[in-house]
């Protein structure tokens, strides 16, 4: 082969890499990212109904918490178990059953009579909204090209934005407009119970995981779609760099590790422990900052004198400023890299934090709410852009449901913790706080691996 050829793509990995991003990837980002989206309007949701409640039910802060924390503990449980599930059994059945779980117990707690009763079914709402997010990251991550492997990831997460931004436009208009406002938000939850349908028959598995698998013909037919595309929107063929995938072509491609007991020991293994060890603190410290701020945001917002709606109106401007966060990680992260980029969203999350914290007046703290949700948004796309990519094919689903679910045990305790923060040293104590936990994480995120524009490990 002579400098003037191209390199000829000798496995299903370099073909999936050296594709140009065609109409099948959309497809799968969007199918993906509309499942994200419904999620994050959920999760979104139950911040706003807390606020309604606290005042309907005439619940103590004790109790609210709750609310949110019982979800966190369902999330856990449902990232760990949907990991493993998904190196089992496929990355897409497991993205559907999901999304039916949850979508289904969302609009169940529209019909809760009592506190009780509510819990029972946020629970099952956290068992599926857990297993999701990092089946999705991982499912999307073995189906991009390297090139911009992380961008789409971000873009991915971007759709959080967009859910959450739903979910303060239905808290905004719905839920004040009667008594009844926050079941008519839950019963609009309820929506991806019909998705989980089309995401079952409309999206493809993931190549790597069937090839995994040694389903070698379903495999070459998914990569084949894919290549298909690329030939139609380029006018280009793939066909005579495209050898078949055989099990003769993948047969020095050994898993890491076989069966549940054994995939959650490998991440512990000398060649992951440092990037778990990394991965797991950092999971842990973003989901304590975020979810112990972003939940009781309304909350506080109330408890300083703004009324509901207003505490509202402020929460959706909040929001909105995901989105300009989400598109700066998305451009940086295959500029800088993953690590780079991480840290520096982190740095700037535990800077505003602060400045939130010990706002007064409006505009300060619209001002302030908007440069946390910034920066911190845009964290979280970096850190579900770099999960899937610390793990071999064998293990990359277990490795990222293991670390949203160590993450998760960090959103059960934080809302638990705001009422007596708050009654301790208020506002600017408690922000304080979540600084520090991301300050923590923007040193962690450097001991993680960087696989910007690198392929997957396949094994």
């Amino acid at each position: 082969m002579t400098d003037a050829e191209p390199r000829v793509a000798t496995t299903l990995s370099d073909r999936l890499d050296r594709l140009p991003l065609t109409r099948r990837h959309v497809r799968v980002l969007t199918g993906s990212g509309i499942g994200w989206a419904l999620d994050a309007m959920d999760v979104g949701l139950i911040s706003f109904v807390i606020a309604a409640l606290a005042v309907q039910w005439s619940l103590v802060p004790e109790q609210t918490a709750w609310i949110a924390s019982i979800g966190f503990v369902g999330m856990a449980i449902g990232a760990s178990l949907g990991g493993l599930l998904a190196d089992r059994f496929g990355r897409r059945q497991v993205f559907a059953v999901t999304l039916l779980i949850y979508g289904l117990a969302t609009g169940a707690s529209a019909l809760a009579g009592g506190l009780a009763m509510l819990l029972v079914f946020r629970f099952f709402v956290g068992l599926g909204l857990g297993a999701e997010l990092p089946v999705a990251s991982t499912y999307v991550s073995e189906l991009a090209p390297a090139r911009i492997r992380g961008r789409l990831i971000v873009i991915l997460e971007a759709f959080w934005a967009i859910g959450w931004t739903a979910a303060a436009l239905i808290g905004f208009l719905v839920i004040p407009g009667s008594d009844d406002g926050w079941r008519w938000a839950f019963a609009l939850g309820a929506l991806p119970a019909l998705y989980a349908l089309i995401v079952r028959w409309g999206l493809p598995e993931s190549p790597r995981w069937l090839e995994r698998r040694g389903r070698h013909d379903e495999a070459e037919a998914v990569v084949r779609s894919f290549e298909e595309s690329a030939e139609r929107s380029t006018g280009k063929t793939t066909t005579d760099a495209r050898p078949s995938v055989t099990a003769a072509s993948v047969g020095a491609q050994h898993p890491v590790a076989s069966g549940a007991a054994a995939r959650v020991s490998a991440l512990w293994a000398p060649e992951f422990r440092v990037r778990t060890g990394a991965l797991w603190l950092v999971w842990f410290c973003v989901n304590f900052s975020y979810y112990g701020a972003f939940i009781w945001i309304p909350t506080i917002l109330v408890s300083q004198g703004y009324d509901l709606v207003r505490s509202f109106g402020f929460t959706l401007l909040i929001t909105l400023a995901q989105l300009p966060g989400y598109a700066v990680a998305a451009w940086l992260i295959e500029v800088w890299g993953r690590r780079a980029t991480l840290s520096v969203f982190l740095v700037g999350s535990a800077i505003a934090a602060i400045f939130f914290g010990t706002a007064s007046g409006e505009a300060a703290v619209i001002g302030a709410g908007m440069a946390l949700s910034f920066f911190n948004l845009g964290a979280w796309g970096a850190l579900y852009a770099v999960t899937p990519e610390m793990y071999p094919t064998s293990l990359r689903a277990t490795g990222s449901g293991w670390a949203a679910g160590i993450g998760r045990i960090a959103s059960i305790i934080a809302p638990l913790t705001v009422p007596p923060l708050l009654a301790l040293g208020g506002a600017p104590t408690l922000f304080v706080v979540f600084a520090v936990f991301f300050a923590v994480a923007a040193a962690g995120a450097w001991g993680l691996v960087d696989r910007r524009g690198r392929s997957l490990d396949d094994r």
